[in-house]
């Protein structure tokens, strides 16, 4: 009754299509320019990927140091490590630059040798004074070096936060606005009035500034972003192009398909303005996915209209075929691809939730472009020329086809065998697979910014930042002496650790307030002893800078501290044994019943957001394989024939999860995305060719052999050619500066290309070797729907 129903509802459609073409067509156009008025809504994003849901915990925290200390990462810090930088003209050229910086709107302060502060002691007033380090700018050589000198030997507390005593690096730091550190605004800064300025120095100079801070680095990076847009939608067209016309030889034909598939580049970047999403660096591999997506939906149509053309050559019937026959199929197949992209909408993540709306509702929207478009364009046309049907004798692919059932009808043990080996192999392979937290990672090795993100590291031992937040439960509870003395415990601890700066705290500010108290003699840089501790801390509390100088370290009630430190890029073992090492000592060191103590940051932010981006996709792949199990329960009614089906598509992915391992490719977001991408189209073949399977049973009286073979001649041309041009298609990725999309791409190419050959090999095979187990009643009741109406090889 449902294929019935199924088939009629296409033969209506069909003729829908073809009497009402000019609408049609005036309806997409519509359509198309008012998804291109929605452009305007389109923007890059300007914050910080958060990969954990609003209410985690670990983002609860996030937002609460948020809230009493302000942004974290607002911080640019330029550095120059140069041994003609403390001349007279460079040094006073470096001080003139930190004041250009300062003087725009969206900075909030600079901290330079420029304007550096030195803590003092007013002996008249018994307070301490804050007096500028450079009174005047130096005018003689002598004097930059009585600087460099005083800087580097006499003010410890500046060590690692300005300068590099080792290396002789200085650096400056730019605090941006906090308010505009998540906007647009940040972005138009950085890349425009920074970069001039940054430039005329360097020119002015010939010194090589380096830059770093996570604003400037995630500037540079969503430009990268923005950049490959445009780099991997030309790719995916030069190259399906280029191989929709090795096949078919006719340019109107590879015209025709370029056209569906650049409407449906209109219309994705249309829906992503329309739901006001951002794009980020899975959005950005959206359009490029529906070119390389859409154009198999092409070579079906068209594949079918020319078929249907050599063999009876009416253009009329040949159309309404397409529509009828192929629809349903391809309908299908879109379905399952789109599917794999909407379990992303059941995580909790922002990001992979938008991702999967976006992508499964392009995927949906090429798939009715390209049966609108294709055959009314057609109608319009001549029927194909013979040279246009040459394709569909090809003999090479003919060879191919021949080659797959040589190994089925005489190979199958060795099948087996290979697939068990393969299996093995790969499950020792994925015991080997790393899990990455870290934010850098997949980020473009090649660009300078890159580069500089080493450097810091190099010099000041990482750029991101990692809090500890210290509640002391009782106002005024930082300052005593005894809490002063567990968070120099703790500091040393973080000292201790290779990966981790050198910590900044309010103990350093009291470690200078002491030196300062002996009037800045070095050796004094330390903690108070309980003696001197209450006539330093009264002079201190009488300095009016106090309370500026303690805002950054302590909150206003002085009840909570903060340690702030920076972490290297690092692997996410290696972070998780940090981590690990940090809690340790806290718990030593601060009880839980006097003090509440907890790590927060941008880096450990990434690294509990991966590990819950890995759960969450797991599971996401397990309803993916759920769902399309479902759906082939639904059209073939038989368990035995849901196992069938799902082993080659599941045997792939372990295959390159395997490959993973053994090539040290980390379960990151970028990668983890691969299985439900590639299960999600890799088993479009499947439904291609137990469909076909089926209709051979029904015409060949349920005997299996004949079938199985009938099904592979017919269905192994157009499995060849989809896969090789999603193979290539998702290739493209490969040019991207990002080392995840690199790896998304290779991977979802090689797992597809996996699948290809395990539905034409693997999957025959077990029919074949499960003939009688599977030709019961059961198996052999009609489906539910008729993908391919019976027809269709009898005309």
């Amino acid at each position: 009754m449902v294929a019935k129903l199924t088939k009629g509802f296409w033969a209506k459609t069909a003729n829908i299509i073809l009497r009402n073409r000019i609408l049609i067509l005036l309806l997409i156009v519509a359509f198309t320019v008012f998804m291109g008025m929605q452009w305007k809504n389109m923007r890059f994003s300007s914050s910080q990927a958060n990969l954990l849901p609003d209410d985690h915990p670990v983002n609860l925290e996030y937002n609460s140091f948020l809230k009493q200390f302000g942004e974290e990462g607002n911080a640019v810090v330029f550095a120059i490590k140069d041994s003609t930088f403390f001349t007279t003209d460079n040094f006073n050229r470096w001080n003139k630059l930190s004041k250009q910086l300062g003087a725009f709107p969206e900075v909030d302060f600079v901290l330079s040798t420029d304007n550096l502060q030195e803590l003092k002691k007013d002996t008249t007033k018994m307070q301490f004074v804050m007096e500028p380090l450079l009174k005047n700018a130096p005018k003689t050589q002598a004097a930059v070096d009585s600087i460099k000198n005083h800087l580097f030997n006499n003010l410890p507390f500046y060590e690692n936060l300005l300068f590099n005593k080792k290396s002789g690096t200085l650096r400056t730091v730019m605090y941006l606005d906090k308010d505009i550190v998540n906007t647009s605004v940040r972005k138009d800064f950085i890349l425009k009035d920074m970069t001039h300025l940054i430039d005329n120095f360097e020119e002015e100079t010939g010194l090589d500034v380096r830059i770093s801070g996570m604003p400037y680095i995630r500037t540079m990076n969503s430009q990268n972003i923005i950049d490959e847009i445009g780099k991997f939608i030309l790719a995916a067209l030069g190259v399906t192009s280029l191989i929709f016309f090795f096949f078919f030889r006719s340019v109107r034909a590879t015209f025709i398909s370029m056209c569906v598939v650049i409407i449906g580049v209109m219309w994705a970047f249309g829906i992503l303005g329309l739901l006001q999403y951002e794009i980020t660096v899975l959005t950005a591999l959206i359009p490029p996915l529906i070119i390389v997506i859409g154009i198999p939906n092409c070579i079906f149509l068209i594949n079918k209209y020319q078929q249907e053309v050599k063999k009876h050559g009416n253009q009329a019937l040949s159309l309404q075929r397409v529509i009828s026959k192929i629809g349903n199929a391809t309908l299908m197949t879109n379905i399952t691809t789109a599917s794999g992209f909407a379990t992303f909408i059941i995580t909790d993540s922002k990001l992979l939730k938008e991702f999967g709306i976006v992508a499964s509702i392009n995927i949906i929207g090429i798939f009715i472009l390209s049966l609108l478009i294709i055959p009314i364009i057609y109608s319009f046309m001549s029927l194909p020329k013979t040279k246009h049907l040459k394709h569909l004798n090809k003999r090479w692919v003919d060879a191919f086809v021949n080659w797959t059932e040589r190994i089925v009808r005489h190979k199958r043990i060795t099948v087996y065998i290979t697939s068990i080996v393969l299996l093995v192999v790969s499950i020792i392979g994925i015991y080997q697979i790393d899990i990455s937290g870290s934010p850098i990672e997949d980020m473009p090795k090649k660009e300078q910014f890159f580069k500089d993100i080493r450097f810091f590291e190099k010099e000041f031992d990482g750029i991101m930042p990692v809090e500890i937040v210290v509640d002391t439960k009782r106002p005024k509870g930082v300052l005593k002496p005894a809490t002063l003395k567990r968070i120099d415990r703790l500091s040393t601890v973080i000292e201790e650790i290779p990966e981790l700066s050198k910590p900044v705290s309010v103990v350093n500010l009291v470690k200078y307030s002491k030196q300062a108290f002996y009037n800045g003699i070095p050796k004094y840089y330390q903690l108070p002893t309980t003696q001197e501790n209450n006539f330093i801390m009264d002079v201190a509390r009488k300095s009016a800078d106090n309370g500026n100088m303690l805002k950054s370290f302590v909150d206003s009630t002085g009840q909570t501290a903060r340690i702030t430190t920076f972490m290297k890029d690092v692997k996410t073992s290696r972070m998780e044994e940090i981590e690990a090492r940090l809690n340790e000592n806290i718990a030593k060191i601060f009880p839980n019943e006097r003090f509440t103590v907890y790590m927060t940051g941008s880096a450990l932010i990434f690294l509990k957001g991966t590990k819950y981006l890995v759960k969450n996709l797991i599971m996401s792949l397990a309803l993916a394989i759920l769902l399309i199990a479902l759906f082939m329960a639904y059209l073939f009614r038989s368990f035995r024939m849901i196992v069938i089906s799902l082993i080659p598509n599941l045997l792939p992915l372990v295959v390159t999860a395997g490959v993973m391992g053994f090539a040290g490719v980390p379960i990151k977001p970028s990668t983890i995305l691969v299985f439900s991408i590639a299960f999600g189209i890799s088993v479009d073949d499947t439904i291609h060719f137990l469909a076909k399977y089926r209709q051979e049973l029904i015409a060949n009286r349920w005997r299996i052999k004949k079938s199985v073979y009938a099904a592979l001649k017919e269905t192994g041309v157009s499995m060849f050619y989809t896969s090789i041009v999603l193979f290539f298609g998702f290739s493209v990725f490969i040019i991207s500066n990002f080392g995840g999309t690199v790896a998304l791409g290779a991977l979802v190419s090689a797992t597809l290309l996996f699948a290809m050959l395990a539905n034409l090999i693997l999957l025959p095979s077990l029919l074949l070797s499960l003939e009688r187990s599977i030709a019961n009643k059961q198996v052999l009741k009609k489906p539910q729907i008729d993908i391919l109406p019976k027809e269709e090889d009898r005309n």
